[in-house]
């Protein structure tokens, strides 16, 4: 059987013969976007409750319907892997959001520094990246996005069950790949500073907490969202599912 070309992220609840309404934005990108047509197939997933083939059983402008026909995939663990990074400048936060959710991230925290140069976080913009790069990555799950906090913050309600590897661009950390294969299995984070680095006292602040380790992305100097990118993919090859068994 021929995939379909449409695969959508949707809130409700997902079982056989399920009819679920789609919200107005959803309507219009599959009428005026995608012309699909009623009766046309169409992949569903939620989160919770695995992969389903459904079909278009009423399409306007502004009002859909889904009804739900047969589960594809189950519902699969996926690496406990958050990225906290700190925000950057649009295109490129919206880059950070986008490659997260394709390399598996579990959670995206923007997280505020002393060198961060942006105020605002526009939080309904990244949950957009996320939710379309889950769709067409074709994974079960959109990352949850935490809401931003000063790295102050963050770390003083952090649960030490989750080892926090922080990017030092000073240095003075191992290569994140040597350090990988000596933790034990269980959640992870990535910690990425700004354009700029972390400022001294952040830096000291973090390598006194016993959850947080230094590691090191090599001898160049990576632009934030190139070091956000890639540290989630040597954690992935390195730890993560990228050994995993890929799909039929």
């Amino acid at each position: 059987m021929t995939p379909p070309r449409l695969r959508l992220f949707v809130a409700a609840d997902l079982a056989p013969g399920a009819g679920i309404v789609l919200p107005r934005e959803q309507a219009h990108y599959l009428a005026n976007v995608m012309r699909a047509a009623v009766g046309e197939a169409v992949l569903a997933f939620n989160g919770r409750d695995g992969e389903w083939r459904a079909h278009i059983g009423a399409l306007g402008k502004a009002a859909a319907t889904l009804v739900l026909d047969a589960q594809t995939r189950p519902q699969a663990a996926e690496p406990d892997l958050w990225l906290l990074a700190a925000p950057l400048k649009k295109d490129r936060v919206d880059l950070v959001a986008e490659k997260a959710a394709e390399l598996g991230a579990a959670a995206l925290w923007p997280v505020m520094t002393r060198r961060t140069g942006i105020a605002r976080v526009n939080t309904d913009r990244l949950r957009a990246h996320l939710i379309e790069a889950a769709e067409q990555c074709e994974r079960l799950t959109v990352p949850a996005l935490m809401p931003p906090l000063a790295l102050d913050t963050v770390l003083a309600g952090w649960d030490a069950a989750r080892i926090l590897l922080f990017l030092d661009e000073g240095g003075s950390g191992p290569p994140l790949a040597a350090v990988l294969p000596g933790l034990p299995d269980g959640p992870l984070a990535i910690l990425v500073g700004p354009e700029g680095g972390f400022a001294p006292e952040e830096r000291a602040a973090l390598a006194r907490l016993p959850f947080a380790r230094p590691v090191s992305l090599g001898p160049r100097i990576l632009r934030a969202e190139t070091a956000a990118i890639a540290a989630l993919a040597v954690v992935q090859a390195l730890k993560g599912d990228w050994n995993r068994p890929v799909r039929g």
